[in-house]
């Protein structure tokens, strides 16, 4: 189950919240297949304006930040490469069409757990 963490300043967000959910879905989707739909957990973080900072400082124009954890297993794979860089340039786009700001500005890091470390309803490695 891919869970997507989307950190933004409630400046970018507000407003903008279903249609943000829906397009990181989608991005998701349009890499792993449609059968993942029903999987894909998505938590946006507003951060209010002066709590978060770029360059040391507070209020900046700090772009989103979406952290996205995927199985390891997915990089044992031959077209892992691909798979990733897919992955990167969907939510990336994803995030521009959806809130105001710069394709630059944008965050955006897998973080690989391996099964073993990881529970679904308690189960590990579900």
């Amino acid at each position: 189950m891919p869970h997507l963490t989307a950190h933004l300043l409630q400046s970018q967000l507000a407003g903008n919240e279903s249609t943000l959910i829906g397009a990181l879905t989608d991005a998701v989707v349009e890499v792993y297949g449609d059968w993942v739909r029903d999987g894909v957990s998505v938590r946006l973080d507003a951060v209010p304006t002066g709590q978060w900072g770029v360059g040391g400082i507070a209020g900046g124009d700090a772009g989103p930040w979406v952290v996205f954890g995927i199985r390891a297993s997915v990089l044992d794979r031959p077209d892992a490469d691909d798979i990733v860089n897919a992955l990167c340039v969907k939510i990336t786009d994803a995030v521009a069409r959806s809130v105001s700001c710069h394709k630059e500005s944008i965050v955006v890091e897998l973080v690989p757990t391996p099964a073993a470390l990881t529970s679904v309803g308690g189960v590990v490695g579900a």
